[in-house]
């Protein structure tokens, strides 16, 4: 049975070995794989595993031998599901392997904003703390979390772990969604988007991508929060107009915005983000702690192993 990984590199770059997946059959694994060369290196394959290379209508035409793809993320967008559905074959992700650590990432911008620590110790290496008259200094506004509201858009697994860290800093919590929002623990308040907008001081997103979702955070919406309001992304770029986002930024009509994930990525130079006011751009990093990745490849192995005794696991096109 032949397996080819044709973008592995993020998922392993060295740190973590392949032999569990290299005993499930004849598998080579390439670190990048281009759109051009998919079906030139999965000729002949029976298992695909991707995590960023689009497979479409057209690539999986190709592949004759196809009989298993496995996404190796939670999102499975780069594949074309519906037709390989009609060609029979199951589509994998892994659904829950980076929830605490997109939890933690989503914290430490949260208190990047609220305490500016980067700043402050390259102002000390710079010489300003040695320079200064007083036993203290800040260069920016420091802010304490507990009395504040949190409204965090979808309350999955990722939404209610970033719930249950802002109960340790005392703040209020406010949540907007769908279904999830249902039977709510009672420090936690259901609300609709407009009122999660207008009283959060911190806007946090942790829902999923879809046509309804996409620019969820738009210029209209913006218009309805703080100006003193944070907003945190560390799900979809596409959650979020960049261009109205950064608008909203270089006017001063919120207060400051730090995103892990963007439209494009890597982004062109010219991303309206990297240079906008108050907002700080992390390389989507929250998902790739060494504990994650662990988890993650170790669920996608499993969903290899599952596959090939017939009881196909996390398949997100039955």
């Amino acid at each position: 049975m032949k397996i080819v990984v044709l973008d592995g590199y993020t998922l392993n770059p060295g740190d973590q070995s392949w032999a569990s997946l290299e005993s499930l059959g004849e598998c080579r694994v390439y670190e990048r794989t281009l759109p051009g060369q998919v079906e030139e290196r999965a000729r002949g394959a029976a298992i695909i595993l991707t995590n960023k290379v689009p497979l479409t209508r057209n690539v999986l035409a190709a592949l004759q031998d196809l009989r298993y793809i496995g996404v190796t993320a939670t999102g499975y967008n780069i594949v074309d599901v519906t037709a390989a559905r009609e060609r029979g074959i199951p589509v994998t992700n892994v659904p829950t392997y980076g929830t605490r650590s997109v939890a933690q990432l989503t914290f430490a911008l949260i208190l990047e904003l609220a305490h500016h620590v980067g700043d402050h110790a390259t102002a000390v290496r710079s010489g300003a703390w040695s320079r200064c008259s007083d036993f203290s200094f800040w260069n920016s506004p420091l802010v304490e979390l507990e009395g504040l509201t949190l409204g965090i858009v979808g309350f999955g697994r990722i939404g209610r772990a970033v719930a249950d860290v802002a109960k340790v800093f005392g703040l209020r919590i406010l949540t907007a969604g769908r279904s999830e929002t249902r039977n709510l623990p009672e420090d936690i308040q259901g609300v609709s988007m407009e009122r999660l907008l207008q009283d959060s001081d911190i806007i946090t997103l942790h829902c999923p991508l879809t046509d309804q979702t996409r620019h969820l955070i738009n210029r209209e919406r913006l218009r309805q929060v703080k100006p003193t309001a944070w907003l945190i992304n560390t799900s979809r770029g596409a959650l979020v107009d960049e261009a109205a986002l950064a608008e909203a930024l270089n006017e001063g009509r919120i207060g400051a915005a730090a995103v892990d994930v963007l439209n494009i990525e890597p982004p062109p130079s010219n991303n309206p983000l990297i240079h906008a006011k108050n907002c700080l751009v992390t390389p989507h990093l929250a998902w790739a702690t060494l504990a994650a990745r662990r988890r993650l490849l170790e669920v996608a192995v499993e969903n290899v192993r599952a596959f090939l005794n017939n009881a196909p696991t996390h398949v997100v096109n039955p």
